[in-house]
């Protein structure tokens, strides 16, 4: 008789512990999973899946401003923040229930609780033990806070999906991707929102071009920005919630939402204890194969904090489950993985900025391309879309493709292909494009730009 209860036991019912879980299921491998909240995890609860219905919700107010140049008439048209808000939890309800079959009909048992590795095979749940071959922590991410007195006032994106009512004016602590995601969400909504970043634009660790444009973006619908500030306090005056910063500025909101980053949610898991190693934002050290430093132990997904995007996460749990249970060694891949930011317009991109392009192969040809929509010479709307590619110039490889504006992200999965499969620019070159699309661009730009020290210096 097996000497354990489970083949494998996974910490963690977001997309990569149930993933994985699934698939070791299918395969005939005893399986537990634990989860303390609500079986989907971030992405499906708390990340992309309810922002990006908030993000379809508010977008369409742009549809309705944009449908005058058309010829349509929209009166009395207004938003109905609670509405939206129970329609997205009806959707969340939905998916959850899905979950929850997939991993019946795939025969893993489900365990409500925190889950915690108290020894070597061993997981304790609610004060119960199991023991397993495999243990696989899936346990994903949190929000970071600053800490700065008063940060107790302030929201995370978590309370940010179920506000039940629209604050009137909002200040986002953060430039990152869940900031500026929230910042057209809150806008286009109706409310009147202050930016406090640290650099001088967002999405630091973008291409530059990128982040200059979608801040460009921004403050043209209405997202006031203020660069190069930091965070001291925040204090409650009543109903009112004053921000203070560094520089002394002084900015009153009804609500203060803290995007400063996410941080590895390992915290009383008892992986330190183990022998896991931990890095110092709580992250653990996997190798290739998704193994840790103690025999049996295992981590996928934001925990890791490889790639914190969830197809990543899904990608690492079924190679986890191909190694452990078919005998196929199977590690993953992280280069060349396509991304977006939901803001509003959209980012999305592939491959490496141009800055780390000239950092890794020297010469790089560059081709830039900013342009007004066809839809806009209608619409009116002043809104410019931005693409780019990076070259490597001795391979003349496509080794980055990036864009800002409507419909980036359905743009970037199809380049994410050419670029994986090693396109060269004269294959770009070669491609028809599909016309009038804002696509056919990334097939038509010829002219490169000069490299930096050829460029006119700034008067």
């Amino acid at each position: 008789m097996d000497r354990f209860d489970f083949d494998l036991f996974t910490i963690g019912a977001g997309s990569g512990g149930v993933a994985a879980s699934r698939r070791a299921g299918t395969y005939g491998a005893r399986v537990a999973i634990c989860e303390d909240s609500r079986v989907g995890g971030t992405c499906v609860m708390r990340g992309c899946v309810p922002k990006k219905l908030l993000v379809y919700g508010t977008h369409l107010r742009d549809e309705i401003e944009d449908a005058k140049g058309f010829g349509w008439t929209v009166e009395g048209a207004k938003h109905d923040w609670g509405a939206l808000v129970a329609a997205k939890n009806r959707e969340l309800d939905r998916l959850g229930g899905i979950y929850l079959r997939l991993l019946r009909d795939a025969k893993v048992t489900l365990l409500e609780g925190r889950g915690r590795v108290v020894a070597p095979h061993t997981v304790e749940v609610g004060g119960k033990r199991y023991t397993a071959r495999h243990i696989l922590i899936a346990t994903g991410g949190r929000p970071a806070l600053p800490e700065v007195p008063g940060v107790e006032h302030a929201i995370t994106s978590n309370e940010a999906l179920d506000l039940p009512a629209l604050p009137r004016r909002v200040v986002i602590v953060g430039g990152g991707y869940i900031g500026v995601e929230f910042a057209g969400i809150f806008t286009r909504a109706g409310a009147r929102v202050t930016m406090l970043i640290r650099g001088d634009t967002v999405l630091r660790g973008f291409d530059d071009d990128v982040r200059a444009a979608l801040t460009s973006e921004l403050r043209k619908r209405g997202v006031e920005i203020q660069a190069d500030v930091e965070l001291q306090d925040i204090e409650r005056r009543g109903e009112t919630l004053s921000v203070m910063t560094k520089m002394g500025g002084l900015y009153e909101a009804d609500a203060v939402l803290c995007a400063t980053g996410r941080w590895p949610n390992t915290r009383g898991l008892g992986l330190e204890e183990l022998g896991v190693a931990l890095d110092a934002r709580g992250a653990i050290a996997v190798d290739e194969y998704s193994r840790t430093a103690v025999e049996g132990v295992y981590a996928v997904g934001d925990c890791t904090d490889r790639l914190a995007l969830t197809p990543v996460a899904i990608v690492e749990g079924r190679a986890l489950v191909e190694t452990l249970f078919r005998d196929n060694p199977t590690p993953v891949d992280h280069q060349n993985v396509p991304s977006a930011v939901f803001s509003q317009p959209p980012v999305a991109a592939v491959g490496l900025t141009e800055r780390a392009a000239r950092q890794r192969f020297g010469a790089v040809d560059v081709y830039v391309t900013s342009f007004r929509a066809m839809k806009h010479t209608l619409s009116g709307r002043d809104e410019r879309t931005m693409m780019k590619l990076v070259v490597d110039r001795d391979s003349q490889r496509v080794v980055g493709c990036h864009m800002v504006g409507a419909d980036a992200p359905e743009i970037m999965q199809g380049l994410a292909i050419a670029v994986k499969c090693g396109a060269t620019k004269a294959q770009f070159d070669a491609t028809v494009g599909i016309h009038p699309t804002a696509a056919e661009e990334f097939v038509l730009m010829r002219e490169k730009r000069p490299d930096p020290t050829e460029r006119e210096p700034a008067a």
